[in-house]
């Protein structure tokens, strides 16, 4: 991406900081740089422009992928002992 203002991310796009090799989505400008946060949240951390890499279709779905799986470990490790509900089988409806 280059410097100007007008080839800037809209903020919500998805790009690569290739300074850092970390995705990240657009959350805000000043000045010369782009903040970005985590996918799955987390700190902001501010890039230059010229460091964004915008992601193809593929290495979007890539991204939103690893993401989810590590949001699922991560709910996985905090476990509290109780078995996550088994979305896909079929039962009675519970009662209200």
């Amino acid at each position: 991406m280059t410097g100007s203002n007008t080839n800037l991310p809209p903020i919500g796009a998805i790009v690569l900081d290739t300074a850092r090799n970390h995705v990240g989505r657009v959350m805000g400008a000043e000045g010369p740089y782009l903040q970005l946060r985590p996918l799955g949240g987390g700190r902001e951390w501010d890039v230059e422009a010229a460091h964004l890499h915008p992601l193809t279709g593929a290495e979007l779905l890539s991204a939103l992928v690893a993401e989810a799986n590590a949001r699922s470990r991560r709910r996985r490790s905090l476990g509290n002992g109780t078995p996550s509900p088994d979305l896909t089988e079929s039962g009675p409806a519970p009662s209200t």
